[in-house]
């Protein structure tokens, strides 16, 4: 019998969802508005309009809308495999100049990344400071199969209120876990941090080394800016984790609302 790449999936949706037993529901990411820490290059900004026109009808019916100017890296956000690179060549050989218009990514974008409805596992590590790094130790009941996603609670989320705080540096899973990661065939991770993995890094020379490697050499999804604070605070290891996103065709990245059901 030829087993579908499909069906897999399928099985793996229902794993998932029988984690579900008792029908709560914890929202993992962040409002996203103008006050939102925000990485250097990086801004979101929305204008109020109001209708230009007349009222219509007798009911006098009017309406509301806005102009969001932004990028996709801020708030809670998936990264695309067009994201990260290693000097010119990203995911899959991806090249700025081969596989880009000024328009966006012309493949790997963001609309080519799953909607995620997987298994979720929380790694508590914690309360942690800049440049702290979550080892091995802390994975001890952590059991992911492939397709999973494995997300990781330091305390840094907590900062998210004061971003001249927030952004002066993050712990972070360090070289080792995300190894062992790509070893379980993990295809999502995250953190309640504005990068992934510890700022400063382990090395100073090779900054922002764990996103790559994950990102660029294995094709492992990242997720940024989670909010992880009730999960930890309740206890909760492992739910279903359902993430969905807009396939903004050509993107880096996209925003998105995670939900983690128990």
């Amino acid at each position: 019998m030829v087993v579908r790449v499909d069906d897999i999936a399928a099985a793996r949706r229902l794993r998932a969802l029988s984690h579900v037993q008792e029908g709560r529901l914890y929202d993992l990411g962040h409002e996203l508005h103008e006050g939102i820490p925000v990485f250097p290059g990086r801004y979101y900004r929305q204008t109020l309009v109001p209708n230009p026109g007349p009222r219509l009808g007798s009911n006098m019916v009017d309406w509301t809308t806005e102009v969001i100017t932004a990028t996709t890296q801020v708030g809670t956000h998936l990264d695309a495999l067009c994201h990260l690179r290693e000097g010119d060549v990203g995911h899959d050989g991806w090249n700025l100049l081969d596989d880009s218009s000024p328009a966006g990514a012309t493949r790997l974008g963001i609309e080519t990344a799953p909607q995620f409805v997987t298994t979720g596992w929380l790694v508590d590590a914690g309360t942690l400071g800049p440049g702290e790094v979550v080892g091995l130790d802390a994975l001890e009941g952590i059991d992911p199969m492939p397709g999973d996603a494995v997300l990781f609670h330091t305390g840094w989320g907590a900062n998210w209120i004061a971003p001249e705080v927030y952004l002066e540096g993050e712990p972070g899973p360090g070289l080792e876990v995300a190894r062992w990661l790509v070893e379980r065939g993990v295809a999502l991770t995250g953190c309640d941090t504005w990068s992934y993995g510890p700022v400063p890094a382990e090395d100073p020379d090779r900054p922002f080394e764990v996103p790559q490697l994950l990102n660029v050499h294995h094709g492992v999804y990242v997720v940024e800016n989670l909010d992880l604070r009730r999960l930890a605070a309740d206890g909760v290891r492992t739910f279903a984790l359902i993430l969905t996103h807009p396939r903004l065709r050509g993107a880096t990245g996209a925003w998105t609302s995670p939900i983690a059901l128990v």
